[in-house]
């Protein structure tokens, strides 16, 4: 069985701790605050990772960043946010579909394909664009047009007659 660690906390630190457990903006922030709050109070590791839903190994990490740098150190957050290729093609990109809106997806992905060299999916363009001040494309099925519409405009004017 493990030594419980001993943390000291003055009154000012407390009071900071509760400020920073209600809000602070990023959750993991909130809850390492939470976490050294109730140690504080002399619950038990177990009880506090319990209460939190953490185990008591990220518990002592919490622990460990206070010590090394206290409350700034339990503040800190590094997610990993991946950056996309496009982002350097933003600017191009938003004015090039501006000036010539794509009708599908698809037509998106390939015109972003021949004007940047990077392939994606069309999920991955449908995001990009909805991100961007680019104007989507029209969805293919619309809930309110009719089945002989949608039949004239996927199989032309001809062929559509035999779906009425």
């Amino acid at each position: 069985m493990g030594m419980t660690k001993q943390l000291e906390f003055r009154p000012e630190i407390l009071k900071e701790i509760n400020y920073q457990r209600d809000n602070h903006l990023v959750p993991l922030v909130q809850r390492r605050m939470d976490a050294i709050r109730l140690k504080a109070h002399g619950m038990l590791h177990k009880g506090i990772a319990e209460i939190i839903g953490i185990t008591e190994n990220t518990l002592r990490g919490y622990f460990e960043l206070y010590e090394q740098g206290g409350l700034e150190k339990l503040k800190e957050s590094h997610y990993y946010q991946p950056e996309s290729e496009l982002k350097e093609h933003i600017v191009s990109l938003e004015a090039y579909f501006r000036e010539h809106p794509s009708a599908t997806i698809i037509q998106a992905q390939h015109e972003v394909e021949v004007i940047t060299g990077v392939v994606r999916s069309e999920t991955q363009i449908r995001e990009f664009l909805k991100k961007t001040q680019s104007p989507l494309p029209k969805s293919r099925d619309d809930p309110c047009e009719s089945r002989s519409r949608k039949a004239e405009r996927v199989f032309g004017a001809r062929t559509a007659t035999a779906f009425r």
